[in-house]
Parts: C-alpha cells; sequence; structure tokens
C-alpha cells in the first residue's frame, strides 16, 4: 500500500511540474514551416546581403544584435510582402542551408538580384511624358542650331587665316 501511494504521489508531482513547460512553450511563438516559395526566398538573400548578415565587408562590434537586427526586418518584409510569418530561426537555418548545401540555388538568386536591378535601372529612365519630351526635343535643335554657327564662325576664321598664309583663295 505505500509503495501504491508513492506512485500517487510521484504522479501528482509530475502533473504539477506539466503545466510550466506548457505556459513557457506559450510565451514562444510556433510558426507552421512550410515550403518557401521562390520570390520569398530571393527577398531573404536579398536584404542578408544587401545588409550584410555575414560580416564580410568588416568587422562589427557586436554582431550577434546585429544578426539579430537584420533577420527582424527580413522577418517584417516577408510579411508585409507576402503575408508569410516565419520565425528568425527558421529563416536562419534556411539562410545556411542555401549557403552551405544548395550553392546551384544560391547562384539563381544572385543571377535574379542583378537581373532585377538592371530592370530598376531600366525603369527609373522612364520618366519621360510626351510633353517633356518636346521640351528635350526643342532643346536640342536649339543646341544643334548654336552649334551650326560656332562651326561656321571657325571655319571663317581658319579660311581667313589660310587666306593670308597662303595667299590663295579656298576651292
Amino acid at each position: 500500500m505505500a509503495e501504491t501511494q508513492q506512485v500517487c504521489v510521484n504522479s501528482s508531482n509530475e502533473e504539477e511540474e506539466s503545466p510550466e513547460p506548457e505556459t513557457s512553450r506559450s510565451w514562444r511563438r510556433r510558426f507552421k514551416a512550410s515550403n518557401m516559395a521562390f520570390i520569398e526566398m530571393v527577398e531573404l538573400v536579398e536584404i542578408l546581403r544587401r545588409n550584410d548578415y555575414d560580416g564580410k565587408h568588416g568587422l562589427y562590434t557586436n554582431p550577434n544584435e546585429r544578426k539579430a537586427k537584420i533577420m527582424t526586418k527580413v522577418v517584417k518584409s516577408l510579411h508585409r510582402n507576402f503575408g508569410v510569418r516565419r520565425s528568425k530561426e527558421q529563416l536562419r537555418k534556411r539562410w545556411s542551408d542555401l549557403k552551405l548545401r544548395e550553392q546551384d540555388q544560391n547562384k539563381r538568386f544572385k543571377r535574379v538580384l542583378l537581373k532585377s536591378d538592371v530592370l530598376v535601372v531600366e525603369e527609373q529612365a522612364q520618366h519621360f511624358t510626351s510633353d517633356s519630351a518636346q521640351w528635350l526635343i526643342q532643346d536640342i535643335m536649339v543646341w544643334n542650331c548654336e552649334i551650326d554657327i560656332i562651326r561656321n564662325k571657325l571655319n571663317v576664321l581658319v579660311l581667313g587665316e589660310n587666306l593670308n598664309i597662303f595667299q590663295m583663295p579656298p576651292f
């Protein structure tokens, strides 16, 4: 009978201890681990490279804090742009996998980012309206006229000097 009471006491102690870990888990958010879309991974790689997540471009005084801030930016950006909630740990693991195991895919992301940079530059050049284009054309025509006048004056001066030197009219 003493043995059964001991078992009951032990089981009651386990029950008392079990709610504590559950409450500590409730403080921590759990996100379902699902596959990342290609666009999401491109966004991840772009932000991490732009902010020098790996510290390749210099030594930083507090790298862990810096990395945590950068990862927070990534989490916010993914949530804002794609509506996806991912934990920092998931994203950190994905970045590590991309660098170490999936280097071919990492190269694809680099190519996409380089092409997107070119597209962004081309898009910035498309601010012309028909009105602004007309103004530019008029300015070009005025400057062409000015250049023609300057050329004629130079030709007259050069020909005048040549007449004085050689005493012959130009052909």
